[in-house]
Formats: structure tokens, C-alpha cells, sequence
């Protein structure tokens, strides 16, 4: 019987779907892609036939609701699964397991469910949830009891500080994934970690120096371990893949290269004034708005997070240094890779070429047709029937 190592297997690496907008710089207009269905298609699209193992779809209220989205997209796609977001306290526990089990119907047992307690007081206020930090996560904790035992056993009561659940019925129609769809958290508090240990099924950390990963996932463990529970690992992170390390670092330089010192400022300073999350003060504690100390770590590089909340951080390089990088992440248990990178659709064919291969990760089956690599020359000094030699 053989036995796999989460620890030398290819990483499972999904994409990201910017339903916010997208483009080739952070901070301008200059070459914004609106969220248009057709655009986002293409990248799940690309994303499902390049070999990606899922897409993450992000939450907020600047972008297009990412439930409504997944749906329209899950029929389109054959294999790629969708991490979208259930944020607890914007509707009740029995609503979410209906349409959970709903949407699991509809993506053939391909829905993955990032729960979002929410870290910006301002936006949650904005769909009226006035909750402070650490009651969110109690609040969170209820959802879950009841939305689990839903899901897993069809029926539950339940009387909790925040939810009342009063002989709460599932209905005929179950999920397709047993007993419900896996739940992903990230949460870098004490209560986050709580949350996170004794309900969901992976744990999600922002990109950091990996002895900052070491020291957050050995809490998690810690903490799960109490429980009689053992948790996957994921990561979020940007790539910026080159061919070599010095055309990577180009390309990381012009994606912020439309910055101005004062447009960095204030969006510092208005991302600061947003939050309470400890995850996303990590994250701007990385950096500090400096633009001149962005390499954190090696090839780690905190430059996306000077205008943009969420991971603001990414590895950098040729494919051989950057698997070098995850590799490192792997060896302390992180299993899946939640990538990115600026624009979207191009970013994803050049993970999956360069970088998959570098991974071990298989990529894109050949298509049937005409290979480029045995195309005629079109060397006029050439004769007519010179090939390309296939490597």
C-alpha cells in the first residue's frame, strides 16, 4: 500500500479570480480591466484547463458577489473547484447550508467554502454588523455549529449568545461532498486560531517570512491537537514567474512602477484606519510603506501590499528559484498555494508553463492539431521545409 508525503508531493496550487478588476499595474487606471463575466470566464477557463486545482474568489463590497459568480462560472469549467467566501453574520446558518448544498449540486461536488468573519469594522458596519473583533469570532463559532449540524446530521437546535436555531430542517437536498463542504479559514488572532481549530478543515495563512509561517501554523497545530483535530495547510500568495531571476525582479518593479510616495501614503494610512484584523496588520508590518525595504525574505517581496489590502506579498523569480521558495513553505506543512498575479490571464499560462513543470505539477494535456514546435521555418534563408527541432 503506498503512502503519500505532504511533504515532497506537488503542491495543489489554485488561482484567484479578480472580481474587483484586474490590470497589469497596482495604484492607475492605466490599463484596468473592469470584472466583466466574459473576462472572468476566461481566466477560469484558462484556470481549469491549464491544470489549476481550484480558484479563489475574493469578498467585499467592491467586488462582484463571488456566490453569484461561482455559479454562473461552475457550469463552464469541468474540474476546477471554487473557495468562495461564507461570511457569517450577512445571513443565517440555515439560508447558507441550503444554498451551500445548492452549489455543491451544481459544481458536481467542486464547492470549497473560505469562511470570512471580516476585519474592517467600516465595511461590516456597512451591511449592518456592529459587532467588535473577538465577538465576530464567537458569533462565527455559532454559525458553524448550526450550519454544520445541518449539513452533516439535516436537522439541529440550538440556543447560543448571537443565533437561535428552533428545529431547524436541511430539507430533501444534501450536499454532494460528505458530510458538507470543506471549510477554509484564515485568521491570525487568538480567537481566529480557536475558531479555526475547532470547526474548519484548512487553515489559511497570508505569505510571510517562513519562520512567521513556522511560528503561526505550529500555534494552529497546537491548538487543533487540544481538540483531537488535525488541520491541512494553504497559502496565499503573488507570483511574479520569469524565465530568469532578473526579468522577474523587472517585472515586480513595473507593476508598482505608477506609485506615487503620496498615493502610497495614504493608502497606508487608510488601510491601517480599516482594520482590526491581526492577519492584515502583519501583513503591513512587513514593509511599513517603504518602498526601498520590499524584499522581506529571499525572493519574498512586499511590494503588491503598499496600495492593496489582503497578501500583499510575493515570490519572485526564475521557476527554479521560486519552487526553491514554496518548496520551503511545503516543508512546514503547507499543502495548497492560493496564487495570483498581475493580470490574471496572462499570469496564469505563465505559472503553468514555467512554473508547474519546476513543481513537478503536470501540466495542460496536448491538444490535437499542429505542433508549433515542428512548424515550418519561416526563415526566408531557410529551405521550405526546415523544422524546428522538438526538445
Amino acid at each position: 500500500m503506498s503512502h503519500t508525503d505532504p511533504h515532497t508531493d506537488p503542491l495543489d496550487v489554485f488561482w484567484f479570480l479578480p472580481t474587483s478588476g484586474d490590470g497589469a499595474y497596482l495604484g492607475t487606471e492605466k490599463g484596468h480591466r473592469p470584472a466583466d463575466i466574459g473576462y472572468l470566464r476566461d481566466i477560469a477557463q484558462a484556470a481549469d484547463r491549464l491544470g489549476f486545482g481550484g480558484a479563489l474568489l475574493p469578498t467585499g463590497p467592491n467586488c462582484l458577489d463571488g456566490w453569484m459568480v461561482g455559479s454562473a462560472l461552475a457550469p463552464q469549467t469541468q474540474r476546477l473547484k471554487f473557495l468562495l467566501a461564507l461570511r457569517p453574520g450577512f445571513l443565517t446558518p440555515g439560508l447558507a447550508a441550503r444554498q451551500s448544498a445548492a452549489l455543491d449540486r451544481i459544481s458536481e461536488g467542486r464547492l470549497l467554502l473560505n469562511i470570512v468573519t471580516g476585519g474592517s469594522p467600516r465595511e461590516l458596519g456597512g451591511d449592518g454588523l456592529f459587532l467588535d473583533h473577538d465577538e465576530r469570532y464567537a458569533l462565527t463559532e455559532e454559525f458553524l455549529t448550526v450550519w454544520r449540524g445541518l449539513l452533516r446530521d439535516g436537522e439541529i437546535d440550538f440556543a447560543g449568545k448571537h443565533l437561535i436555531a428552533r428545529e431547524a430542517r436541511l430539507g430533501y437536498f444534501d450536499s454532494v461532498q460528505r458530510p458538507y463542504p470543506p471549510l477554509w479559514f484564515g485568521g491570525s488572532s487568538e480567537a481566529g486560531i480557536r475558531t479555526a481549530a475547532e470547526h474548519c478543515d484548512t487553515y489559511l495563512t497570508w505569505a510571510e517570512p517562513p519562520a512567521d509561517v513556522r511560528q503561526k501554523l505550529d500555534t494552529v497545530r497546537a491548538a487543533a491537537a487540544t481538540r483531537g483535530r488535525a488541520l491541512a495547510f494553504g497559502m496565499r500568495v503573488h507570483l511574479i514567474v520569469r524565465e530568469t531571476d532578473a526579468e522577474a525582479w523587472d517585472a515586480a518593479n513595473r507593476l508598482i512602477s505608477h506609485l506615487s510616495d503620496e498615493t502610497i501614503a495614504a493608502a497606508q494610512q487608510r488601510m491601517r484606519a480599516d482594520t482590526d484584523s491581526i492577519g492584515q496588520l502583519r501583513q503591513l508590518n512587513l514593509h511599513n510603506g517603504r518602498r526601498d525595504r520590499l524584499e522581506i525574505s529571499p525572493n519574498l517581496w512586499a511590494g503588491v501590499g503598499l496600495v492593496r489590502h489582503g497578501v500583499g506579498t510575493a515570490l519572485v523569480g526564475s521557476p527554479a528559484t521560486v519552487a526553491a521558495r514554496l518548496r520551503e513553505y511545503q516543508a512546514l506543512g503547507i499543502r495548497t498555494i492560493i496564487a495570483s498575479g498581475y493580470p490574471h490571464l496572462e499570469e496564469a499560462y505563465r505559472v503553468a508553463e514555467l512554473l508547474f513543470p519546476a513543481l513537478g505539477i503536470g501540466g495542460r494535456k496536448a491538444e490535437p492539431g499542429r505542433d508549433f514546435r515542428a512548424a515550418p521555418s519561416m526563415d526566408p534563408l531557410a529551405g521550405p521545409m526546415t523544422r524546428i527541432a522538438a526538445e
